[in-house]
């Protein structure tokens, strides 16, 4: 279990991005392991996610966890849109 990425940093037209990007989802997929992410909540109003990864043949497992966390935590929120400018 682990964050999907890190929360998103903020747009700094300026300056550039700032903000340490990454997460855990690179080496799972690339080992061919198991990998769900589910809604975790919310950072600054931005969503987070949360990866459940497993050994191989652990499908089964996984979709339980990732179902019972999304029943339990209830993190998922509809997304909202900013206006036109």
């Amino acid at each position: 279990m682990s964050p999907t990425q890190n929360p998103a940093s903020v747009i700094d037209l300026v300056n550039g991005d700032v903000g340490i990007q990454g997460g855990d989802s690179t080496l799972p997929a690339v080992a061919g392991y198991p990998y769900i992410t589910v809604p975790m909540g919310q950072v600054e109003g931005l969503p987070v996610g949360l990866s459940f990864i497993g050994p191989k043949w652990s499908e089964p497992r996984l979709l339980g966890f990732a179902y019972a966390f999304e029943r339990a935590a209830r993190a998922f929120s509809p997304p909202t849109y900013a206006p036109n400018v």
